[in-house]
């Protein structure tokens, strides 16, 4: 109690808040963390149910050329592949025609100007979906390609009896450059969340890049009636309000990656992260404070970090804190990066986490006043 006594009040109130978060962090890496870090893949379906395959598109002719190959030509017995044209004007309906007179599995469906309803990826899946004739659905974009010719077989396999629907992991071509290193940790970090949270029943989000749900399930939730207005969250809003405890598994297997195309500039990759997060504030309340409460004690957790270096307050024992919180991250995300074979990204954490702790925020703030009038 003495030792208490003589600190002064902004010592306290720093040494608490930086405990309080830490400790908070570190029972998000290993309750959260760890799920995917130990993760076994479990056995799925041994039957191989035909596949639907949907891709909306809008004026990416040459996209559609480069990777509609690579899906056209899976090793999978039975499935289809539905490309919705969403009122292009560049080439696209050329190059679908093309593709179509080569590949009996594609199935090209046009939408003119004149009946879009509203301006949103939504409208044209919805239409695909519709199109489909297979209960399974496979979704992906025109800027990805699969990893390999098996990304059908092991999606479909990851289903078991009681799932509908199964998230998969679509990380970005590895390119020089330090934006394209932010955008790999970013996407590996923000897969490494939503799978543990599914790992831990708490299903909120996927990637419309590499996502799979029953037809079904997408009719029973009237699709994306509930958020049509919303630009984004064609796969995370969605999931959000038709995912549950039982019906979600993953697939991570590499042979079921998506690899997609990362933007060039900073101004495009903040302009995609600030319309990713402005669906946030529509997640479920639990999950969304969930997640809030790891955002918040991140950020606590430097702010009091910095202050407490910055006065040299028990330094000794401060930096000892730190770097036992590192190494249990960089551990943790040493066997995530392996599962999701991400080789060593993680190794960039040291930097990347204050980084993105002081970034992201901000982004969600501006994301959530934001509002877009096309995809």
């Amino acid at each position: 109690m003495q030792f208490l006594q003589e600190l002064s009040t902004l010592t306290l109130i720093l040494l608490i808040v930086f405990l309080i978060s830490f400790l908070i962090q570190i029972f998000y890496y290993w309750f959260f963390y760890s799920r995917l870090a130990f993760y076994k893949s479990r056995p799925g379906s041994d039957t191989l149910q035909p596949v639907s395959v949907v891709i909306a598109s809008h004026n990416d002719g040459i996209k559609l050329k480069n990777n509609l190959p690579a899906i056209l030509t899976q090793d999978y017995p039975d499935f289809e592949v539905i490309v919705v044209n969403d009122a292009s004007d560049d080439d696209t309906e050329e190059v679908l025609t093309a593709f179509s007179q080569q590949y009996h599995r594609l199935k090209a469906v046009h939408i003119k100007q004149s009946v879009i309803f509203f301006r949103s990826k939504k409208f044209p899946l919805s239409v695909g979906i519709k199109s489909a004739k297979n209960e399974i659905l496979l979704l992906t974009d025109a800027d990805c390609y699969p990893d390999s010719d098996q990304w059908i077989r092991e999606m479909q396999a990851a289903y078991n009896e009681n799932s509908e629907i199964i998230l998969g992991f679509s990380p970005y071509e590895k390119q020089p450059g330090l934006l394209n290193l932010l955008i790999r940790f970013d996407t590996f970090q923000i897969a490494t969340l939503y799978f543990s949270f599914a790992l831990a029943r708490l299903p909120y989000m996927g990637v419309g890049r590499n996502l799979s749900y029953t037809r079904s399930l997408f009719f029973r939730h009237n699709g994306f009636i509930s958020h049509y207005k919303i630009q984004s969250g064609d796969d995370d809003l969605f999931i959000k309000s038709a995912a549950t405890k039982t019906n979600t598994r993953i697939c991570i297997n590499l042979e079921a990656h998506v690899i997609s195309e990362p933007k060039k500039t900073f101004k495009a990759w903040i302009w995609q992260k600030r319309r990713h997060f402005s669906t946030g504030s529509y997640y479920k309340p639990l999950k969304k404070n969930l997640l809030g409460l790891q955002a918040l004690s991140g950020l606590l957790y430097y702010c009091s970090l910095i202050a407490l270096i910055y006065f040299k307050i028990f330094l000794p024992v401060i930096l000892s804190i730190h770097g036992f919180r590192l190494l249990n991250r960089i551990i943790l995300l040493g066997f995530c990066s392996k599962k999701l074979n991400q080789g060593y990204l993680f190794l960039f954490s040291p930097v990347s986490d204050p980084f993105f702790t002081f970034f992201n925020p901000l982004l969600v703030l501006w994301g959530m006043a934001f509002k877009s009038k096309k995809w």
